[in-house]
């Protein structure tokens, strides 16, 4: 327990650092060019990492084995952990004694992670020596982690196996044991009211009533759900991170003064964050009087009230539109037009963030101009309206998202976050 006390105290500093927007998007592979050794662990050990936004347990690594290990603090060293570092207390290692030969594990170029291949546990998981249940356990992997699959193997009964890195030592997983990753589920939401206030909207499809959004928010946190930035996502779909296996990335698209009524103080409740996609012409210079009647935009100040839960992204400028086909307006546009846009609205929300890396396609419309524009706008992620989740792997600037309405019970709201393969389909 002293030593989980002073990981997080130590490690805290670093999740500061690395948790930043800036420092997330840009996150590098770690340099392992700091000298290393193979060390025996002596007993049982419980072992740590930063997943997500905190260090916790992450498994255990038996007595006997080999891991290879960094200098660190004085009182833990680091070693490899999925995507990111793991520590173990120094007095739970020990040298190895000449007379001990080190077989080191073949992790050359061909035990580079699959792409799109992780591993979610959901329990305590075993992780052998070899592809047999039967064989030396080298360590335990918590419940809720993703981890990286670096291969797949079968053995003499054509059973799968995951093949994973930890310490720099190869470990398997019994396919029983653990599901294989199918992404993120991005939820979107727009405008949100009362329904006995809700006269106009009752047949918007993208309207939800208060109580069904506060319903949502209250099941995510029973089961055990964490909410992620779009920082962290976009460090997950580059392989840089570790997170949780139950996340969720929550959306609001135009900016609306009703997430700012009714969405804000739910989310704050429930020690949530979420993503905002503004578009910034129709931000207000002083708050509105509430007309549930008509879609009203938030102010300056109610847009900066809500960054403690909300962070600020691009729905772009001017070109949330339709046109006289009703097609959205951005898909007859040059590609310089849209470009200019796209740097107008990230110009415009810097007041706000100085951040503005992501944008959500208006109507969720997009087309090659749109794609390349985002790109040369030097936005990092761009997300649609086509239903799916997203994983390592996906086209950064085509990203899928989920809408849960006002009339999903709770048990498709967990079936459809849950994670199993969907077969995307068009909005």
């Amino acid at each position: 327990m002293q030593f989980q006390h002073k990981i997080a105290a130590v490690l805290f500093g670093i999740f500061m650092l690395l948790t930043t927007p800036v420092a997330l998007a840009n996150l590098l592979p770690e340099d392992n060019a700091v000298k290393s050794e193979y060390m025996e662990v002596q007993r049982d050990s419980e072992v740590y990492s930063l997943v997500g936004e905190h260090v916790i347990p992450v498994g255990e690594v038996k007595r006997g084995q080999l891991i290879q290990v960094f200098p660190a603090d004085a009182e833990y060293y680091e070693f490899k952990f999925g995507y990111g570092t793991g520590f173990i207390d120094k007095s739970d290692v020990r040298g190895i004694g000449k007379s001990r030969k080190v077989k080191e594990d073949d992790l050359g170029e061909l035990h580079k992670p699959l792409t799109n291949q992780n591993l979610i546990t959901q329990r305590p998981t075993n992780v052998y020596t070899a592809i047999n249940n039967q064989s030396e356990v080298f360590g335990v992997l918590e419940e809720n982690l993703r981890y990286p699959i670096i291969g797949k193997l079968k053995d003499s009964l054509n059973n799968t196996w995951y093949e994973v890195n930890i310490g720099e030592r190869l470990g398997y997983i019994s396919e029983l044991d653990a599901e294989i990753d199918s992404g993120i589920p991005v939820l979107t939401y727009h405008h949100m009211l009362k329904n006995d206030e809700n006269k106009r909207f009752r047949n918007t499809s993208t309207t939800t009533s208060d109580v069904a959004f506060s319903n949502q928010m209250a099941y995510l946190k029973q089961a055990g759900y964490d909410t992620i930035s779009l920082y962290q996502l976009e460090a997950y779909l580059h392989n840089r991170i570790n997170l949780p296996g139950k996340v969720v990335v929550l959306t609001f698209d135009d900016g609306l003064k009703s997430v700012y009524r009714y969405a804000y103080p739910v989310l704050k409740n429930y020690g949530f964050r979420a993503t905002t996609f503004v578009i910034s012409s129709r931000i207000k210079r002083h708050p509105q009087k509430w007309n549930p009647d008509s879609l009203q935009f938030m102010s300056i100040s109610e847009l900066k009230e809500i960054q403690d839960v909300f962070d600020i992204q691009s729905h772009t400028h001017f070109l949330h539109r339709l046109d006289n086909k009703r097609q959205p307006i951005l898909l007859s546009r040059s590609l310089h037009n849209i470009e200019f846009d796209f740097e107008h609205s990230r110009r415009a929300l810097s007041q706000f963030n100085p951040h503005v890396l992501y944008l959500a396609y208006p109507f969720g419309g997009y087309n090659k101009n749109a794609i390349q524009a985002a790109k040369d706008a030097g936005l990092h992620m761009a997300l649609t309206t086509v239903r799916g989740k997203v994983k390592p792997g996906d086209n950064l600037y085509t990203l899928k998202r989920l809408y849960i309405l006002r009339t999903d019970s709770i048990p498709i709201m967990a079936e459809r976050i849950a994670n199993k393969p969907s077969m995307p389909v068009a909005h």
